[in-house]
């Protein structure tokens, strides 16, 4: 399908610079850009491709000067990258959806598959699963026995979704996405280590988009909870009794530890380790790799770190890291001298 500038800048309530009959039919990086592709400018790091990509239309800021001429038309908006999403989510819906079941695939007799669904071949619904309307399951995904999903879903292939877990509606589980495996729950004994079976759920709220082999452990008793909106990366562990607030991102590597409590609007970094037990505020970000070891109530904070500390403490305390090893020569000089002034005061 072709689109004009006229009914793009229409669609994201842009401003047109240039010819209105411009058209587009596919999407290009700026520094990519073909002719009959639509770009985006939203970093100015890649403003210079501006005034060389061959994209027939590009995105760019209102607040945008020009430094010279440029070939493309011009789509000026508040703000590109949030332009371009819009753009995306209706390129995307415009393509052709998959539905039916497939003959390949196991449903079993007691589960519920909802409207204009598809079953990917090899896919399995188990005993009294419930499947809501257009909802899509690729192959070798597996909703176990009482499980629910709601509609209009995406689950890619391989994921798993346990018994009586339950998943919202527009939610998307990448490949190899475990909703509900046991919690890492174990007693000590003298034997060794005695299993404690978790017996809880798992509840993935609407809007929810969890990575590729991320995990979401049920719980002991109760529900593990991630609530609406929020955006898991790539390899992110959810442990037991975690309940995660609306609209929190988490980064690839990041893992939480079991019965901790995440607000609302929270970001972590890569690789941000969480300690157990903690109460985490509203609107925590946290820079890649650090380690929270405690609660952090009030929230509305930045921190990075390990052990986590305010985030402008932390660069200040950066600074005095990289010179510790002069400081500590000079230390040692300033010590040796010391000595050598008591020892002349105390001959004379």
């Amino acid at each position: 399908m072709e689109f004009t500038a006229k009914q793009i800048a229409e669609f994201i309530q842009g401003r047109v610079e240039g010819n209105l009959e411009t058209t587009v039919h596919t999407f290009a990086k700026i520094e990519e850009g073909i002719p009959g592709a639509i770009s985006f400018l939203s970093n100015p790091k890649y403003t210079h491709y501006l005034y060389e990509s061959r994209s027939s239309i590009i995105l760019v800021d209102n607040k945008l000067t020009l430094e010279r001429p440029v070939e493309a038309t011009l789509i000026r908006v508040d703000n590109p990258y949030e332009a371009v999403a819009k753009l995306l989510t209706l390129y995307e819906a415009t393509k052709p959806r998959k539905t039916g079941i497939d003959p390949l695939a196991f449903v079993a007799p007691t589960a519920t598959v909802g409207e204009n669904c598809y079953i990917a071949p090899f896919a399995y619904i188990g005993e009294h699963a419930v499947i809501g309307d257009n909802t899509q399951i690729y192959p070798h995904a597996t909703i176990y026995d009482h499980a629910s999903v709601g509609d209009d879903c995406i689950l890619y292939p391989n994921v798993s979704v346990y018994h009586h877990c339950k998943v919202g509606n527009r939610v998307i589980l990448h490949a190899g996405c475990v909703i509900g495996a046991d919690g890492f729950g174990f007693a000590p004994t003298a034997e060794g280590y005695s299993k404690i079976p978790q017996i809880g759920t798992v509840t993935i709220e609407d809007d929810v988009e969890i990575g590729a082999n991320s995990c979401v452990d049920r719980s002991t008793m109760g529900s593990t909870v991630i609530r609406r909106g929020v955006k898991l990366d790539n390899l992110v562990q959810i442990a037991h009794n975690v309940e995660v607030g609306e609209n929190t991102v988490m980064s690839a590597q990041v893992g939480v530890a079991g019965s901790t409590k995440i607000g609302k609007w929270c970001m972590f970094g890569g690789q941000v380790g969480i300690t157990g037990h903690a109460v985490i505020g509203d609107e925590v970000h946290s820079g890649a790799q650090a380690g929270i070891a405690g609660s952090i109530r009030k929230g509305h904070v930045t921190v990075q770190g390990s052990p986590a500390i305010d985030a402008k403490n932390f660069a200040r305390s950066s600074v005095v890291y990289k010179n510790l090893p002069e400081m500590y020569s000079e230390f040692n000089r300033m010590k040796k001298e010391i000595e050598e002034l008591k020892q002349l005061l105390a001959k004379k």
